[in-house]
């Protein structure tokens, strides 16, 4: 194994990966090239991502697609089941909870948490909803790792500081403001806005360089 660290990118591309590699035969070979041009970089870059994580194959012979399919799933974690715990069960933590509420893939949302006494107590999508303030005792007890955040941006920072005191390593948040966890927790802002503004500028801006062009 490699003494550097895989990046988050390599991840990110490790992931894009193995979405090409599910649709194809497990005997068929496939070489990096074959694996670059499909995510449109270089076959160098798809074997620097990989030797992060082992040797899956040769130069000469390529890789075979049901062992990398393999092992890429054991480098991304996808060997086991994810539970994660949902705090804010609104508008969009139920569009969760249906989604990711039953084990269809790696990660299903094991618990819910949200103040509305109208919730609590309640199951939700099959899913039992507890108080944010039973977090630590319910989730180190089903040892669940991954946090989600869809809660109003007043309560965003709270609900971190709660996830991160339960022992959650990872935390996804949609609301719509930044939070601030330790360097030790892995979060992921989601800001579906700045997402669509930056869908908007390209859009913009490929415009205006098509029309000076035509002047």
């Amino acid at each position: 194994m490699p003494k550097e660290k895989a990046s988050e990118n390599a991840a990110i591309r490790l992931s894009l990966y193995l979405r090409y590699l599910r649709e194809m035969r497990e005997e068929t070979r496939i070489s990096s090239e074959q694996l670059a041009e499909f995510l449109g970089t270089s076959g160098a870059r798809v074997r620097k991502d990989l030797s992060y994580f082992g040797q899956f194959g040769t130069p000469s012979k390529g890789y075979r697609v049901g062992k990398l399919r393999e092992e890429i799933s054991k480098a991304l974690g996808l060997d086991r089941v994810w539970p994660i715990a949902l705090v804010g069960v609104g508008k969009l933590g139920r569009v969760l909870l249906n989604n990711l509420a039953f084990e269809k893939s790696r990660f299903h949302i094991q618990v819910g948490f949200d103040v509305n006494p109208n919730k609590t107590g309640r199951r939700i999508a099959g899913v039992k909803i507890y108080h944010p303030y039973q977090m630590p005792k319910i989730i180190r007890k089903q040892k669940i790792h991954i946090g989600m955040i869809t809660t109003p941006a007043e309560a965003a920072q709270e609900s971190a500081d709660l996830l991160v005191i339960s022992g959650i390593k990872g935390i996804l948040n949609f609301s719509s403001t930044g939070v601030v966890v330790p360097s030790y927790v892995k979060l992921k802002n989601v800001d579906f806005t700045s997402q669509l503004e930056v869908i908007t500028c390209y859009i913009v801006n490929n415009q205006r360089f098509h029309l000076s062009r035509g002047n």
